[in-house]
């Protein structure tokens, strides 16, 4: 199951895989401008860490971490 989030310019791809009935863990993937500072890898694929999740809690932790690390990537004041 996949979702696409934009935010800020750069695009949070989430991938949810079942582990079990019901319980799946989440992988994002954030991509963007291609030459932003103190991106390393962009386009990799992160696996979320607390989980297996429920599908519903699996796509919010996932979103929220993405845009976390976006936020940190550009500045978090602006």
């Amino acid at each position: 199951m996949q979702r696409t989030l934009k935010y800020r310019g750069f695009q949070i791809c989430v991938d949810l895989v079942p582990t079990s009935e019901d319980m799946f863990d989440a992988w994002l993937c954030i991509e963007g401008p291609p030459h932003v500072t103190g991106v390393t890898t962009p386009g990799q694929r992160i696996k979320v860490r607390g989980g297996p999740f429920s599908q519903r809690w699996a796509y919010f932790v996932a979103q929220i971490a993405g845009l976390a690390s976006i936020d940190v990537i550009l500045d978090p004041s602006e």
